[in-house]
């Protein structure tokens, strides 16, 4: 009898053990998933990197993701510059797109965006690799988000230079970064009302683009954290971006104007 009360007993004990071991393991099991969703949310943000080449062609570098930017100027423009995942052209003008640059450079691996007035030049080797954007459309490639912005001109003596619907500027949303690239236009309303641009690159250059002033007035008026001017020689004077800096930062001082040598091989 003894025997069976004793057994009784260590049954009540290990039951009442393995209901308290069970309430205490669904609480951390839970906090577990929490932090594991938290700690990859909370990775560390890429470095973006910006190496000018000239005029409207760039090299941007964000973290192993090789961006081009209107790339012309032939191979030699590039010596030294890592291949390209991605390549951006705005537009059907030489200084935006250049098919000999296209094909001398090493390119097997990227994707490149472009209106369809561009892709309708290229040669049809580059066809898988083309995604063609219009205005408004939006790609995402090598974790980034490419939105096609309209850039066209206003004055009606430049209409004739880039017409609506033709070229892109593009938004590319990069992880918490949001960087714009203006292309070839004035200050339409489509830029005035772009929203949390973190990197602005801006054109002024008549008679293609606009003036300084009016690149200063649109900057105002979406307020980038930081705004490169760039495609800034005119025919045949160069923008004064000088006067540029001035206005910005006169309208808000928050604004940082960042310059670059975009022209490294001529003396202006």
């Amino acid at each position: 009898m003894k025997t069976n009360y004793v057994s009784l007993l260590l049954f009540f004990v290990i039951l009442f053990s393995c209901k308290e071991e069970k309430k205490t393991e669904d609480p951390n099991a839970e906090t577990s998933k929490e932090m594991a969703v938290s700690s990859k949310e909370e990775s560390p943000e890429k470095e973006l990197k910006i190496i000018p080449i000239e005029h409207a062609t760039a090299v941007l570098e964000w973290g192993n993701t090789i961006i081009y930017i209107d790339p012309v100027g032939g191979a030699q423009a590039f010596e030294g510059q890592k291949k390209p995942d991605l390549i951006l052209v705005t537009d059907i003008h030489g200084d935006h797109l250049n098919v000999e640059t296209l094909e001398a450079l090493d390119t097997e691996k990227a994707k490149i965006i472009m209106p369809k007035a561009a892709a309708d030049k290229m040669p049809e080797m580059f066809t898988p690799q083309i995604d063609i954007l219009h205005n408004g459309d939006t790609k995402d490639r090598f974790g980034i988000s490419i939105k096609a912005i309209p850039m066209y001109n206003l004055r009606e003596e430049a209409k004739k230079f880039h017409e609506k619907g033709r070229g892109n500027g593009y938004v590319l949303s990069m992880g918490e970064k949001r960087v714009y690239i203006s292309g070839d236009t004035e200050d339409i309303p489509e830029m005035r009302t772009l929203e949390d641009i973190d990197i602005a690159f801006v054109c002024m250059n008549l008679p293609y683009t606009m003036t300084p002033e009016s690149a200063a007035d649109g900057v105002l008026a979406f307020a980038p954290k930081k705004v490169y001017p760039y495609h800034y020689r005119g025919n045949p004077d160069v923008s004064d971006v000088s006067k540029f800096k001035t206005l910005v930062n006169q309208g808000n001082s928050e604004i940082e104007v960042v310059q670059l040598d975009w022209y490294p091989n001529e003396a202006y």
